[in-house]
């Protein structure tokens, strides 16, 4: 070599130690700051110094000397005691991130610790530095950052793979090497690389070294990962979990031929019968009942006593309920009453199990064991609560009606009984008491929505018993005495639901307390009471209209009429008040028209409400009280309807007086002009008017009274309206009986004013019309003939003109031409007298002239009869007088008509002779008289 090269080299082996140096005291610096920093917090800066002294130390590896290994080694250890006194110190503070940071120097100590490795005078270097690694993979672990853990792992495992496990003779050394397999298998585990976390401890396998410690670790981790398949339920984890449980119940029979200890074979035993436990459950989960059975019988045969653990009950009762075996079931489930150290928990979930595959078959059973477990280990208010909410079950869970009940009898004994009330006793159990209440409280109103009030009544009386009594709870109570008083109305007990009623309105007197009342009262049929409750309800502070609304609905479903009408009638009052109502007043009237006319006898009142309506449609206006468009034409349609047919059937049933104001207010209600007045309206309006004063009239025939003045001009006022609705309806939309009704009813209130020539113009008007027939004239002439302002004249006309239209028919009733024809005669009788016998007479030739040609009873033969003895008897006063040519025409006429009627042969026959002899008589009274005269 080179005097030149020679000098360079130890110019470079002089600059790297100078650096070596310089860097081993600025890394001796940090640490000493690291010694000095008390707090664990702001340690960022001096962790990010640490790790780039680390890497430019990283750049000079490896080192030339040994001193300078030993430097970094104790250099290390300073740091990482320090980051113990860190770590201690982060504990208290509980700062996540400062423990983070902490980790990073732990990280940084142990890479140092790697880059003096092959140091001389220490012993065992590289374990130590794999437990570097170890411990910082842990920490990594723990504050779940897996990929920095994995990579501490894996470190320490390069490390210790390089050693001669063989002649390794340290424990310790020998259990950290099996620990880092397992802390890496851990943190594949973690991030889900499964396949290399079973690898990994079926590597550790062969660093067992006969040790019960490396057994029993071993052991526990394949169950942990056995536990921790286990809770995904699929079948292909669940056969995944038994591989694993098998691995580690494999383990731990191999661990006891290893063992020396009696305690190390208590502890393997221990770990074998909790795998051995846990195998059952995932047997269980399978459905293998069978083998679920076996690793218990396994579980309790063994030796010294075997297994006696709290579980194994709850899997063999399950295991038997898979089977169907319930007896066997049972007995496991009532052995658990022996076991005095079972866990609340545990037997909750057991008699919950029992009670979910039993069913309502259970039910007692799961009761009787509940009871049983009071006296023999602490049982809590929850585990109540949780019991009673599984008998009971909930809303939905498909359970037929039959089957609920007796769960809800079941549960109404256990939750009654005096030791399950004493778990409930004090403050401290106040929310499970609440809890309970609410169990209770649910299955009653579940009950009570299927109608099995017998049922919900008992179930509600119950939750009461888990009610406080104080102020808070006081309207809860009330609550309940209500929905009890609901329970016994339903079962018609009707005592028992006004005494809840009653207890509920002294809690709480507020309307639903009220309303209840009503209820009560309404089936007991005590409808005084029922009224006067009404009263009551509008003066309670939280009344509503919609409550009247609801008891007038009650009230009819009772048939309680007159009530319905009561709680209307008080909600009719409120609408003149202005308030927020829940339905429209029309609606109100139109419902207690309807309910008045459900019973008879019920007319002035339909009429007052009528009247109500009519005045306040008057006060609103049309569109406002009965609304607008459609819906206004049908309400006031209704109310105008229903006044007209109240009017007819006062009409029929000869109440004039209701029908006068029935027919009045028909007038009105029709005559209201909701939209567009049209014809079909007009017309009743005309009818309604025309039967007001026909029913005022026939009031007074009645009454036999007269009417007053006032009245009279009333009823002239509403014909008048009648006539001017007569005169604007086209002639197709009139009615014959309508005009005819005007016609008869403006005459006789004309004849009362005693105006003649309107009656004479009235008539002669309807005679002219379209809507005259013969009957109408008939009628009219009949009433114009009689009573005390008859008007012979009008008579007269109308009945000639109804004789004239009755001969004009092709084929004319003979019996109403016979009635004129007698009228006719009647008339001109009583009004003409005998100062014009000729126009009676011309009446019975008239007559005479009807009968000519004729066919034998064609013509009524009693009005023949009649005509023939009438005109035959009006000769006789003739006779007397001697006028003779009278006497002679009437008897004449007399034979005539005699004549034409059958059966009146012997009759005429005599009155032949009469004439005569008459006639004989008279010739030789006329001949003696004219010779006597000188």
């Amino acid at each position: 070599m080179r005097i030149a090269e020679i000098s360079s080299l130890e110019t470079r082996q002089q600059f790297s130690h100078n650096h070596h140096n310089r860097l081993i005291s600025q890394l001796d610096s940090l640490i000493k700051q690291t010694e000095n920093h008390h707090s664990p917090n702001n340690l960022s800066t001096l962790s990010s110094d640490l790790r780039q002294t680390l890497t430019q130390l990283t750049q000079l590896a490896p080192f030339p000397n040994n001193s300078l290994k030993l430097q970094l080694w104790k250099l290390t250890y300073r740091l990482w005691n320090s980051c113990i006194d860190l770590s201690n110190a982060a504990s208290i503070s509980r700062s996540s991130a400062a423990t983070e940071h902490i980790t990073i120097l732990r990280q940084v100590a142990a890479d140092l610790l790697s880059l003096a490795a092959d140091v001389s005078g220490v012993p065992s270097p590289a374990i130590k530095i794999a437990s570097f690694y170890y411990k910082t993979g842990l920490i990594w672990h723990n504050l779940k950052k897996f990929d920095l853990a994995s990579i501490c792992f894996e470190k320490a495992t390069e490390i210790v793979s390089k050693l001669d496990i063989k002649k390794i003779s340290d424990l310790g050394e020998k259990k950290m090497i099996l620990d880092i397999n397992i802390a890496r298998s851990r943190t594949a585990w973690e991030v889900l690389d499964r396949n290399i976390a079973i690898n990994l401890l079926n590597r550790a396998k062969c660093l067992l070294f006969g040790s019960f410690e490396h057994y029993k670790s071993l052991a526990n981790q394949f169950l942990m990962f056995g536990k921790s398949v286990l809770s995904q339920h699929d079948s292909v984890s669940l056969n995944e979990a038994l591989k694993l449980m098998n691995e580690a119940l494999d383990l731990c029979e191999k661990g006891l031929d290893e063992v020396r200890t009696l305690e190390e074979i208590s502890e393997l035993k221990d770990l074998k019968l909790k795998t051995l436990r846990f195998i059952s459950a995932v047997h269980l989960q399978k459905g293998e009942y069978e083998s679920v059975i076996k690793c218990v019988k396994v579980l309790r045969e063994g030796s010294d006593g075997g297994d006696r653990h709290a579980s194994l009950p709850v899997l063999a009762m399950k295991a038997w309920l898979g089977l169907g075996r319930y007896g066997e079931a049972e007995k496991e489930l009532r052995g658990m009453l022996v076991i005095k150290e079972v866990p609340e928990s545990i037997w909750v979930s057991a008699v919950e199990a029992y009670f979910q595959a039993a069913g309502t078959a259970g039910a007692e059973t799961a009761k009787g064991v509940f009871l049983g477990l009071l006296g023999r280990c602490h049982v809590s208010a929850k585990a109540a609560v949780r019991v009673a909410h599984r008998v009971v079950g909930d809303d939905g869970d498909g359970v037929s009606e039959g089957a609920a009940k007796v769960r809800a009898k079941v549960v109404s004994e256990l939750v009654s009984d005096e030791r399950v009330l004493a778990l409930f006793a004090g403050d401290g159990a106040a929310k499970d008491k609440t809890a309970m209440h609410a169990v209770l409280w649910n299955c009653a109103a579940n009950h009570f929505r299927v109608k099995d009030y017998e049922t919900s009544a008992e179930m509600f009386e119950k939750s009461m018993l888990y009610l406080p009594y104080d102020i808070e709870n006081r309207n809860l109570r009330a609550k309940s005495f209500r929905v009890l008083c609901l329970c016994y109305l339903g079962l018609s007990k009707l005592d028992r639901a006004q005494e809840y009623i009653m207890e509920a309105e002294k809690l709480e007197p507020n309307i639903g307390s009220a309303f209840l009342k009503f209820k009560v009262y309404l089936q007991k049929k005590d409808h005084k009471s029922a009224v006067n409750q009404i009263l009551a309800m509008t003066i309670c502070f939280d009344f509503t209209p919609d409550f009247l609304s609801l008891s007038a609905h009650e009230a009819v479903a009772c048939r309680a009429l007159p009530v319905a009408v009561a709680a209307l009638s008080n909600l009719l009052n409120l609408y003149t008040s202005g308030s927020s109502m829940p339905t429209t007043e029309v609606v109100v009237l139109r419902t207690l028209v309807t309910i008045l006319t459900q019973e008879p006898g019920n007319e002035s009142e339909i009429l007052k409400y009528i009247k109500r309506a009519h005045t306040r449609a008057s006060e609103l206006g049309t569109h406002c009280f009965f609304g607008k468009e459609e819906t206004g034409r049908r309400e006031q349609n209704w109310f105008a309807v229903m006044s007209w047919n109240f009017g007819t059937k006062c009409g029929k049933e000869k109440k004039y007086e209701l029908c006068v104001e029935f027919f009045r207010f028909a007038s009105e209600l029709f005559g209201i002009s909701v939209d567009e007045q049209v014809e079909e309206n007009s017309v009743m309006v005309c009818k309604s008017l025309v039967l007001s004063v026909s029913a005022m009239i026939a009031s007074e025939n009645q009454m036999k009274t007269t009417l007053l003045d006032a009245e009279v001009k009333h009823a002239v006022e509403l014909l008048e309206k009648a006539e001017k609705i007569l005169i604007s309806l086209s002639p197709g939309s009139m009615e014959s009986e309508l005009f005819f009704m005007y016609t008869i009813t403006a005459y006789d209130i004309q004849g009362r004013l005693n105006n003649p020539e309107f009656q004479q113009r009235l008539v002669k008007n309807f005679a002219s019309s379209k809507a005259c027939n013969p009957n109408s004239l008939l009628q009219i002439g009949l009433a114009a003939s009689q009573g005390p302002r008859s008007n012979p004249q009008v008579a007269t006309f109308a009945l000639n003109q109804s004789l004239l239209i009755l001969l004009s028919s092709p084929s004319p009733d003979y019996h109403k031409v016979a009635l004129t024809v007698r009228k006719l005669i009647a008339v001109a009788s009583i009004h003409r007298g005998e100062t014009d016998d000729d126009a009676v007479h011309s009446m019975y030739k008239q007559a005479y002239r009807i009968m000519v040609g004729l066919k034998e009873g064609e013509y009524p033969s009693e009005e023949a009869k009649w005509l023939a003895m009438t005109a035959w008897n009006r000769a006789a006063v003739p006779v007397r007088l001697g006028q003779i040519e009278l006497a002679s025409k009437w008897m004449s006429t007399g034979v005539g008509i005699a004549g034409k009627v059958v059966g009146m042969e012997t009759y005429k026959a005599c009155m032949e002779d009469f004439i005569s002899s008459f006639e004989n008589k008279w010739r030789e009274h006329k001949t003696h008289s004219s010779e006597s005269r000188p």
